[in-house]
């Protein structure tokens, strides 16, 4: 019998199956992120008004920025998780990094990874490298939001201890009832922030190169602190200072100056709103 105010996540993991094929809830919300994304940006990409004087990117150069972008994600995730949250092990058992299905990425380094990739990949197709950071920031949030959403029905990265009509026992997470911060972080760094960005997009385009970026990036960084005052702290850290300070809010700090950084370059500089003259 479930207690009033108690929410069991007994979701089955489980989507359907094909014979040995084996189709689960947490792959479909990765899978369903990514193909909508690739949909939206695919949109913007083709609304001219959007672009004013910068290029904006082909369908094939969509179609190959996304497999740079994932690549990013993968490797970006990985280092970050290696540096910020298991140095000495890795750097004792470097084998361990490659085996990725062990688990551990973090997502301030799948992030950078990701800039980096999108940054590289516009200067090699002589794109502007800002406003294809900014495109790809449009989108982002629909990956946090079916990536949350994925942690939830899996069960994993679960709140802290909770006294709410809405907590949740998760199996993995002993008999206490906690806080859903992965349903706080959907709502907040992938619903809130899609809309936020996507007004932006509709009203001012990508003729302010890093702009969108850039608050995006202060955006999430202001979400994911906010969060962690009740997510559980990472198990293999904890609390870093002052029994309230994490990873998560410590990572967030930069990320939220390099936001500030390119939102307050890109207003300095003029809007790329016309074409120029040959």
């Amino acid at each position: 019998m479930r207690p009033d105010g108690m929410l069991l996540p007994d979701i089955d993991p489980v989507a359907f199956s094909i014979g040995p094929l084996v189709i689960r809830w947490y792959a479909l919300a990765y899978i369903a992120g990514l193909l909508i994304g690739w949909a939206y940006m695919r949109r913007l990409a083709a609304t001219p008004r959007l672009w004013g004087a910068v290029r904006p990117p082909s369908p094939q150069d969509l179609d190959d920025l996304l497999v740079f972008a994932a690549l990013g994600v993968v490797v970006g995730g990985r280092l970050g998780f290696v540096l910020f949250y298991k140095p000495g092990f890795y750097f004792s058992n470097p084998l361990e990094i490659l085996q990725t299905w062990k688990g551990g990425m973090s997502f301030h380094g799948g992030l950078f990874g990701a800039w980096l990739a999108v940054v590289l990949f516009a200067r090699r197709r002589g794109l502007e490298p800002f406003a294809m950071a900014d495109l790809a920031a449009t989108v982002a949030p629909l990956g946090l939001l079916f990536g949350r959403l994925a942690n939830f029905i899996k069960g994993e990265l679960w709140g802290r201890p909770a006294d709410v009509p809405w907590a949740v026992v998760f199996p993995d997470a002993g008999p206490e009832l906690r806080h859903p911060s992965q349903l706080y972080e959907a709502g907040l760094e992938g619903l809130v922030l899609l809309i936020v960005l996507g007004v932006l997009a509709r009203r001012l385009g990508y003729t302010r190169p890093g702009l969108i970026a850039g608050v995006f990036g202060m955006g999430y960084a202001v979400f994911r602190f906010m969060v962690e005052f009740f997510r559980e702290p990472d198990r293999y850290l904890g609390f870093l200072a002052g029994g309230w300070l994490t990873m998560g809010m410590t990572l967030s700090i930069p990320m939220f100056l390099a936001g500030l950084w390119l939102a307050a370059r890109a207003l300095r500089r003029p809007a790329l709103t016309t074409e120029v003259a040959v």
